[in-house]
């Protein structure tokens, strides 16, 4: 018997009861397998399998009798882990039939969608959560954070991404390492933290303070979309200032 952290049987008030309704959350159907498989079941101390080990190890034999409780947590931390070994191509894929769903944009160059899928998986847990984390990658950002605004978008932020912008539009390469050395530098320069134009330009590329790494961000959108946010985000600061 599979049983809610209430220790009753498990039922639609305690969430997703059906495998369908996983993959609509947007569950690999790795973490689903492996999960699944360990539920009431052991084999020593493992916890990840892949389904090559569970036709090898698995015997109903050593199922135990008592109900199992279905733990959630559990199985998102499976999800990361099986999300994180998923090749890019094999993300792209199924990246792209979640962001048809959600109305974003699906980008016909899978090697790139496939790079920004590997951006985002070292956090995430289902595509769903892929997207909502990755949405700014295919729309621009409706606004920025409420929060962050109050603590960077001040009138210091002006010369900042003034400065920003006019190192960046001759930037090259603008790929992330080259991208991260030009923002210490002119950190340096100015006699600012990293964080100050690191998070400055998170805020304006994705309209959060969370993200992968922001000069990966960066590299990513490219120079056109990275300039012309930064030049949007400078008119709001501009406008607030």
């Amino acid at each position: 018997m599979i049983l809610g952290a209430d220790r009753s049987r498990l039922s639609k008030r305690h969430g997703a009861t059906s495998v369908l309704a996983f993959k609509e959350e947007g569950f690999l159907p790795e973490a689903m397998v492996n999960y699944l498989a360990r539920l009431g079941w052991s084999h020593g101390d493992q916890e990840i399998f892949s389904r090559e080990e569970l036709i090898q190890h698995f015997d109903l034999a050593t199922v135990g009798q008592a109900g199992a409780v279905f733990d959630r947590a559990k199985l998102e931390w499976l999800a990361n882990h099986w999300m994180k070994q998923m090749p890019a191509e094999r993300l792209a894929n199924d990246l792209a039939l979640f962001l048809e769903r959600a109305g974003l944009p699906v980008p016909a160059d899978r090697a790139w969608l496939g790079r920004v899928a590997e951006s985002l998986k070292e956090r995430a847990k289902t595509f769903v959560e892929m997207v909502e984390m990755g949405g700014f990658y295919f729309a621009e950002p409706a606004g920025y954070d409420r929060e962050a605004t109050v603590k960077f978008f001040t009138p210091e932020a002006v010369p900042r991404l003034t400065l920003l912008l006019r190192r960046l539009e001759t930037q090259e390469p603008f790929e992330p390492e080259a991208l991260e050395t030009l923002y210490r530098g002119l950190a340096a320069e100015l006699g600012l933290k990293l964080v100050d134009l690191a998070q400055l330009t998170r805020i304006a590329l994705t309209g959060k303070t969370a993200s992968p790494p922001i000069f990966q961000v960066a590299a990513l959108l490219g120079r056109e979309k990275t300039l012309a946010r930064l030049r949007k985000c400078l008119a709001v600061v501009e406008g607030k200032a």
